[in-house]
């Protein structure tokens, strides 16, 4: 079995381990699996195979990794508008109580409001901005 072979398989080895642990790492050390394959039909030395695997792999894992780190947080689930339609929806709020909470009618139904911290209660229209159980968290609009 040649080095190309070698490379080819450690490759697709990588590629199978990476569907069934769901991670992207194992694809782009993958990559730098097949560019030593390429290089190995190319004719360059063993090695140049490894030092090219090791570049392509490890260089594509950092690069993935700077791109991940330097993207912002996805929000949670309870304020993400993906998952949660009530987000940006507005209430209108007549009163707050001593406790930093109100009741308001919503969707048919009384739901507790509490605002977000660092916010001074003021009756008149908010604006939901999470929901963590049955409690809307809101912002003065």
């Amino acid at each position: 079995m040649g080095n190309p072979t070698f490379w080819w398989l450690i490759a697709g080895a990588a590629i199978v381990a990476e569907l069934l642990s769901g991670t992207v790492y194992l694809l782009l050390l993958a990559a730098g699996f097949t560019a030593a394959a390429i290089a190995a039909h190319l004719g360059f030395g063993l090695v140049t195979q490894l030092l090219v695997a090791a570049v392509v792999g490890v260089g594509a894992v950092v690069t993935w990794y700077l791109i991940r780190r330097n993207r912002p947080a996805a929000p949670s689930s309870e304020a993400n508008r993906d998952l949660n339609l009530d987000i940006g929806e507005s209430v209108f709020v007549d009163a707050w109580n001593p406790d930093g909470t109100a009741t308001v009618r919503y969707r048919g139904s009384q739901w507790t409001v509490v605002l977000r911290a660092g916010h001074v209660p003021s009756t008149g229209e908010h604006r939901v901005v999470e929901v963590i159980g049955s409690r809307l968290v809101v912002d003065k609009i």
